[in-house]
């Protein structure tokens, strides 16, 4: 790689916040027309580190060169300036505006007079080129998450960036989705773009990039590393220090009596579209029943019909009990946990503590409500129980949900699901953002 020009010459970063050494040291350097992929467990510095290159955050020291050029961006505006773009693992997108809305926000283009339908047609044919097919008129609210990310994407090429940084990209998409966002990945590298793609999926890395570089707790283990002979396990190795077994021996399952049981249940999404026709199904308990499919085609709204989230018609019943068309608490009662699609919208409360994320559903149950009080001694034992036994990177239990990394934030989540005990757990995706 060495007589190839460097779009990215990333030099002795360090970052630092109050308590945590998020980067140490760490040099990073991207070829231009190359896929360089940027390994790491879950609060790793992965993000950190992209977020510096996209002009997020000021390195506490360090330097960064575009293009063989000294940069320091103090925007976000600036690094879209340079040619660089980011697709975020938690998306900044507007909910209530349209995609070709959040596509144009904040350019120079259009200044006064907005002709739509003239940008909406723009978008589509931008989607059509790199197969992210999206409706340009539909409101974010209305898209599934893997729709949302097609948006994300479309909306750093309608930048015309050169460096795209894709942060955990095919987190939530279906396997033939993936292959399809991988021919786009190669388009795009074939028209001279280049791309840091942050993944946790090793077979995905092993597929699509040409080097490698790995962090370890903000340190880097392996320094743009090509990937030829680099096999899986050597990459999960140095991803957590320690060997990994990938095959899980899997027994056939004693099932039990029936727990779920859906009988012609049809409903809408959020466009109004039927999304679910006629389903019917049963899950017994002790057996774990997959349900597959592109995103957008029904997933999240079995899910949120199970667990009170959408109306619906037909009947849902758990333990026996009616739950469709019921507030989500008859749900809840009856031992239902879920893992929503949307871990930052639904699943928690960003502007919250951890130890108030773990004890949202059960506040007001003994022991940690006591009447109109809550025991904010045990919630915090509670908390700090489950931060350790699920492994949550996070200075403290006190630390806002926000700043908390994907993959800690699905932590938490879990921990709070599992912990309930739960008869039936509904989960999408459920593992989004976890590594090896």
């Amino acid at each position: 790689m060495s007589n190839t020009p460097l779009a990215v010459d990333m030099s002795h970063i360090t970052i630092r916040f109050p308590g945590v050494l998020a980067n140490d040291d760490v040099n990073f350097t991207l070829a231009k027309g190359e896929i360089h992929a940027l390994l790491g467990e879950n609060g790793a510095g992965k993000s950190t580190l992209m977020n510096t290159l996209a002009g997020l955050q000021k390195p506490s020291a360090g330097s960064i060169k575009i293009n063989g050029k000294q940069v320091a961006f103090n925007s976000p505006k600036d690094a879209i300036a340079a040619g660089i773009g980011m697709v975020h693992q938690h998306f900044m997108l507007v909910p209530t505006q349209t995609v070709t809305e959040n596509i144009l926000l904040g350019l120079d283009e259009p200044r006064f007079i907005l002709n739509i339908r003239k940008y909406d047609q723009k978008v589509r044919d931008l989607a059509d080129k790199y197969g992210l097919h999206v409706d340009p008129t539909a409101k974010i609210w209305q898209l599934s998450v893997g729709e949302q990310q097609r948006v994300e994407i479309l909306k750093t090429l309608y930048r015309g960036a050169n460096i795209l940084i894709m942060d955990e990209p095919t987190a939530v998409l279906a396997p033939q989705e993936i292959e399809e966002f991988m021919q786009t990945l190669r388009s795009m590298v074939a028209q001279g773009k280049s791309i840091i793609f942050i993944s946790h999926k090793l077979q995905e890395v092993a597929a699509i990039a040409d080097r490698v570089t790995v962090l370890r707790k903000g340190k880097v283990t392996a320094e743009g590393q090509s990937m030829q002979g680099v096999t899986r396990r050597k990459l999960a190795q140095l991803m957590v220090g320690r060997d990994v077994v990938f095959a899980v021996e899997k027994g056939a399952a004693d099932v039990g009596d029936i727990v779920l049981d859906v009988e012609g249940v049809s409903a809408e999404n959020n466009k109004g579209v039927p999304a679910l026709h006629d389903v019917s199904l049963k899950v017994r308990s002790g057996e774990i029943l997959g349900i597959a499919g592109v995103s957008g085609n029904g997933q999240s709204e079995l899910a949120e019909v199970i667990t009170g989230l959408r109306p619906c018609s037909g009947t849902i019943r758990v333990n026996g009990t009616i739950v469709s068309n019921q507030p989500p608490s008859v749900a809840i009662q009856q031992g239902v946990a879920h893992i929503p699609e949307d871990r930052n919208h639904v699943g928690s409360a960003p502007n919250l503590t951890i130890t108030e994320n773990i004890i949202m559903k059960g506040y007001d149950q003994p022991p940690i409500g006591t009447g109109w009080q809550i025991d904010f001694d045990k919630a915090t034992a509670r908390a700090e129980r489950l931060r350790e036994q699920y492994a949550i990177l996070a200075p403290s239990v006190t630390t806002l949900a926000r700043k908390l990394s994907g993959g800690n934030l699905q932590k938490v989540i879990l921990a709070r699901e599992i912990s309930t005990e739960p008869r039936l757990m509904v989960a999408v995706q459920p593992t989004r953002g976890l590594d090896v």
